[in-house]
């Protein structure tokens, strides 16, 4: 068993699935693969059980319904601390998140205890998203920094690495929300506990094959998740002492 362990919800992306997990196996830097499946209708259970039958590094958790991005995530968490692996990834499995970016992660990692990767650090890293998309993400990441206080320029991002400590101490049970609002609350809970938390930039693909998860839900419940974030830090815009 490798030290990195790389999360990957699927839902229908058995198109994505075996090209993410080529990308993986060949970084220089020696990770594992859990793949989190919510109930694919395409055949991408099928495809990672194939995967990891063929290789050892590779790991599936099978989920007997789509239960959410931040749910898959949670679970894949317990997966990962019950194994005790200590730099833990979120990452996508479109290729929107660059598999070759990880060694960056890690090498920011030994220093801190959440790497958040981000779009928009020292400029706009996003490519073939239209204009709309690009607003949206970046008036959330203004929005949770004047609500919330915290300092990151891309809080709703969905690539990261955890040290083993920081989720052990994140109180996952507690965790309430899905989509872009699971990634700000996850972070806040770290943020507002001390805990250290850098960023690293990214280069941000929009997928080629399938179609995004984004809803007008997730897009809301994130929208009322940092007033309640704020109320939760008693109407803080920094960490507790």
């Amino acid at each position: 068993m490798n030290q990195t362990l790389i999360i990957v919800p699927t839902v229908n992306e058995r198109e994505n699935l075996p090209r993410v997990a080529q990308r993986l196996l060949a970084l220089p830097v020696d990770v594992d693969l859990l793949v989190v499946d919510g109930n694919s209708s395409d055949g991408t259970a099928k495809i990672a059980d194939e995967l990891a039958a063929s290789h050892p590094q590779i790991h599936v958790l099978h989920e007997a319904k789509k239960n959410g991005l931040g749910r898959a995530y949670i679970s894949g968490f317990q997966w990962a601390l019950e194994r005790h692996y200590e730099f833990i990834f979120e990452m996508d499995c479109d290729l929107s998140h660059d598999p070759d970016e990880i060694p960056n992660f890690l090498r920011a990692a030994q220093n801190s205890d959440l790497v958040l990767g981000s779009r928009y650090t020292g400029g706009v890293r996003v490519l073939n998203w239209p204009l709309k998309r690009l607003l949206l993400s970046r008036c959330a990441g203004i929005y949770v920094w004047l609500i919330t206080g915290m300092p990151f320029t891309d809080p709703t991002g969905g690539f990261k690495c955890f040290r083993r400590r920081a989720l052990q101490a994140a109180g996952l049970a507690a965790v309430q929300s899905d989509g872009y609002s699971f990634q700000i609350e996850v972070t806040h809970r770290l943020w507002r506990s001390g805990f250290t938390i850098a960023e690293v930039p990214i280069t941000f693909t929009e997928r080629v094959e399938g179609s995004s998860k984004l809803t007008r839900h997730i897009v809301l419940e994130a929208f009322w998740m940092v007033w309640w974030l704020w109320l939760q830090n008693c109407l803080r815009r920094w960490p507790r002492p």
